[in-house]
């Protein structure tokens, strides 16, 4: 992540600082709290409120349908596959249950760089956190992944408060509560 931050340009540097400054400056949880983007393929940073990220970056949904979710549920309860499926079948009806099978293999090979919508939404629960009392607040980073990039996007949070020398520095928690939050 350092090499990440080395690499920006001074004028991206001042960008992050000026959004870690507005976000410090929130008097509480908004939509218009910015995420910054990198596009790391053209070195291109840009700022997204919070309520249009997933406007931008859609979220993978298809793996929580209604039909895949029952599905996992009786697997887990021990439900033999065949009999999972043949209960979402009469639930939901075979074209439903193929339906929600198909979309989510179709958005599994197209692939979604692992943005999830748990992903999204634990970014939305990480940074509303950071308005509860006492706690420290970071400016999310979302790293683009690249086209043939095995994995996803990255997701950082950058505190003022991690650095020695005044310049944003990566935090793993992101939400200052001590908590460690997946990227």
């Amino acid at each position: 992540m350092a090499e990440l931050l080395d690499s920006l340009t001074t004028r991206q540097r001042s960008q992050i600082q000026a959004w870690a400054a507005e976000l410090q400056a929130a008097p509480g949880w908004c939509g218009s709290l910015p995420v910054a983007v990198l596009d790391r393929c053209w070195l291109r940073l840009g700022r997204l409120p919070v309520e249009q990220l997933a406007a931008h970056f859609p979220p993978d949904a298809s793996g929580e349908a209604p039909e895949l979710v029952r599905y996992r549920g009786w697997i887990a309860a021990g439900q033999p596959a065949w009999a999972a499926q043949l209960r979402c079948w009469q639930e939901f009806g075979q074209p439903a249950c193929q339906q929600a099978l198909r979309r989510f293999w179709s958005n599994q090979e197209r692939g979604n760089h692992n943005w999830t919508l748990a992903t999204y939404l634990q970014l939305l629960t990480t940074y509303r956190r950071q308005f509860e009392a006492g706690a420290k607040r970071a400016l999310p980073l979302m790293v683009l992944a690249r086209a043939d990039q095995v994995g996803g996007h990255q997701l950082h949070w950058l505190s003022p408060w991690a650095s020695r020398c005044g310049t944003l520095a990566p935090d793993c928690n992101g939400c200052g509560d001590g908590r460690r939050h997946p990227t």
